[in-house]
């Protein structure tokens, strides 16, 4: 019979720590948190001393009575919940909801689901470290607070159904001053000047650009300064006045932090962050692998910091030295050194046995899955290889008394990027082609002026998000990727192509919580409340401190914007389907399944039905509009709006292009139009969209 209970968090996780602790030990999964505040009231004493109530939450009882009579059997109890702030949490309250209290409990974690961390966990058990628990407690009471009281505001001066939070609304904030930025944005004009000069004995010409007089760099402003530039070189020499060769190295990249891993993911895969954060847990809980049974591919996807365990360090130069040669083994450790406070009893998220790799086990994942797992594999392996190494060449050209230059690189040695390249890594080489040197003959070609316009900054996406989140210091790991679900489930903002843009009701929802709440949405405060957290965590700062520092003065806010605050009504969009039984222009809606038409005339007329996004083509077969649908299952399909009549139905989006060779219409595949006629097979690349 089992002497020790095992209790950790998810289910997925019993069957591989049974395996590898054995007969004595019984493991069960608490499945999350057992106990929290009641959803239907603050839960929060406010006038004795901040005092959280907590409860069983709902459908939790059963699991709680099979797993205290475990507890009454066992000798031990050890709490193997997740190694963070909210692990810590978990436990603290299955030592009161299990009561615990006359029993011998002790508190394990791993960083990484394996034989040998499970094992030594073991070795190492402590007591439940309240700092960890109160920093939680802190955090939770505080968004409870801002959420409980400011919500039933945005309700009764906005609509039902909003919500504001102490992270979100901070980067609603955040969206909503890029747009405005980006509205406000005057576009500058300037131009750009290339000159071609063809070299003596080279087949090649050369192009070198305008970089301003021999007195100093200068710009060019309009078409009419870049005409007298090039009038004033009418017949003038060229002539090679410097050639500077050197090198450049470019340091291998740090291995993930869940930040690093959400941006990358997002820019490469194309995931969203909820997404990204779904299969890295299920990459760290396990998985089934051929000939080993279920195991833990990577470490602890929650964390914020770049270290790595000496065994990981030694492993992968162990496995540079044996696939990759000597000389790819990184000299030193590559480490991030950070200001700020990072939760550094974590490591990097970083596979957890290098010899798996993702070639070998591809057959046995999942394509995203796979696809995750090799960038995790790849980025790991690199940050621990050596630098690539570049040969420059900067060239310095001069006509009369304007200078133009020229710079180049070439690869010598490619180091970390034989595993893994980055989007920016792509245009690195430049090569110069011939020998160039003081005494070549230059023979003018051409000039090339181009007009351009300053940029406004770019519209975030979910990676840029995420990184201006992290840089600001707002929230932590585990917060970004629940954040942005969040503010878009409540419709705040939206995503068109992976950019992000705010809808109306985000900006009535900003312009409120700043007018009324400019505390909880200014971003330095957020971030200092961060610090308090992990003062928290450390031991220097009382939780409730914070907690009675914080809840007066958003008290009085609540009271003065329950007066004061006007009422905003915000119209629904209208749709361009007229209602059939009183002939009203119908109005896009928003339920539990998503969006729907309605008849604005309710209760008089209450009319609705589905609503289709139409995507701009007509229905090859009768003209009327094709819209993008859904099967049962939530797969994505373009059919005819005018179904069940007409059967036009097509899984990729068609592109309202027409074939040359057939006439039917042109589908997209990837970066390719396809016809969608099988038998003709005409294909031809998407035309690109200007960045």
């Amino acid at each position: 019979m089992a002497k020790y209970l095992v209790i950790v968090e998810s289910p997925a996780k019993v069957k591989t720590i049974k395996k590898f602790l054995g007969a004595n030990y019984e493991v069960m999964a608490s499945q999350g948190h057992v106990r929290d505040l009641p959803k239907s009231q603050l839960g929060i004493d406010v006038e004795h001393d901040y005092e959280p109530k907590y409860i069983t939450i709902r459908g939790k009882g059963d699991l709680l009575a099979s797993l205290r009579k475990e507890v009454k059997k066992a000798e031990k109890i050890y709490l193997a919940t997740d190694p963070d702030r909210e692990g810590e949490a978990i436990s603290w309250h299955l030592y009161y909801a299990l009561k615990l209290e006359d029993k011998k409990v002790y508190r394990i974690t791993f960083n990484e689901i394996t034989k040998s961390a499970v094992k030594e966990s073991l070795k190492h058990a402590r007591e439940i470290d309240m700092n960890l628990v109160d920093a939680q407690q802190a955090r939770r009471v505080l968004d409870r607070v801002v959420g409980y009281r400011i919500s039933p505001i945005l309700w009764a001066k906005i609509k039902r159904g909003l919500s504001a939070g102490r992270v979100q609304s901070v980067a609603l904030r955040i969206i909503c001053d890029r747009e405005d930025e980006i509205n406000a944005f005057i576009p500058e004009e300037y131009w750009s000047l290339d000159v071609n000069l063809k070299v003596k004995g080279e087949k090649k010409p050369i192009c070198a650009k305008y970089y301003g007089t021999t007195e100093k760099k200068q710009g060019i402003g309009s078409k009419e300064e870049a005409d007298e530039i090039m009038n004033s070189l009418k017949g003038a020499k060229y002539e090679v006045k410097e050639v500077r060769h050197g090198e450049r190295v470019k340091k291998a990249p740090l291995p993930f932090t869940t930040s690093t891993l959400q941006q990358e993911a997002s820019k490469v895969l194309n995931f969203s962050t909820q997404k990204t954060m779904r299969l890295a847990q299920q990459l760290y809980e396990g998985v089934d692998i051929k000939g080993e049974g279920t195991v833990g591919l990577i470490t602890y996807l929650r964390t914020d910091s770049t270290r790595v365990s000496e065994e990981a360090e030694a492993q992968a130069a162990q496995f540079i030295d044996a696939h990759y040669g000597e000389k790819y083994k990184a000299a030193v450790n590559t480490e991030k050194k950070n200001g700020q406070k990072i939760q550094d009893a974590h490591e990097a998220i970083r596979p957890t046995d290098l010899n798996r790799m993702p070639i070998a086990i591809k057959e046995q994942l999942p394509r995203d899955l796979f696809r995750l797992y090799q960038l995790i594999w790849k980025r790991f392996v690199a940050s621990r290889m050596s630098a690539a190494q570049y040969d420059t060449t900067s060239v310095k050209i001069q006509a009369k008394d304007q200078i133009f230059t020229l710079a180049a690189s070439k690869m010598r040695f490619d180091g970390f990027m034989s595993v893994y390249t980055q989007e920016e890594d792509k245009d690195e080489e430049n090569v110069l082609g011939g020998n160039l040197d003081e005494n070549s003959v230059l023979e003018f070609i051409n000039f090339d002026p181009k007009q351009h316009f300053t940029q406004p900054p770019a519209h975030y996406t979910e990676a840029s998000l995420v990184r201006a989140l992290e840089e600001l210091g707002i929230g932590r790991p585990s917060t970004y990727a629940p954040t942005i679900t969040t503010i878009l489930a409540r419709r705040y903002i939206t995503k068109e192509n992976r950019n992000i843009y705010v809808t109306e009701l985000g900006e009535v929802v900003n312009h409120m919580m700043k007018e009324a709440f400019p505390a909880i949405v200014d971003v330095n405060f957020t971030a200092n409340m961060e610090t308090l957290l992990d003062g928290v965590e450390e031991g220097t700062v009382k939780w409730k401190t914070i907690v009675e520092n914080f809840y007066p003065d958003l008290d009085a806010a609540v009271k003065k914007a329950e007066k004061d605050l006007a009422e905003v009504t915000i119209a629904d969009e209208e749709s361009d389907e007229v209602c059939e039984l009183c002939g009203r222009r119908m109005v896009i809606k928003y339920g539990p399944h998503g969006r729907f038409l309605a008849c604005p005339g309710f209760p008089e007329c209450r009319n609705t039905k589905p609503y289709f996004e139409k995507i701009g083509v007509a229905c090859p077969k009768c003209g009327k509009d094709i819209v993008m649908k859904k099967t049962k299952k939530g797969r994505r399909y373009y059919g005819c709006i005018d179904n069940p009549e007409c059967d036009f139905m097509v899984w990729q989006k068609p592109s309202g292009e027409k074939c040359p060779r057939c006439g039917k219409l042109l589908l997209e595949k990837g970066n390719k139009l396809v016809c969608m006629d099988e038998q003709c097979g005409y294909v031809k690349n998407k035309p690109t969209e200007e960045k």
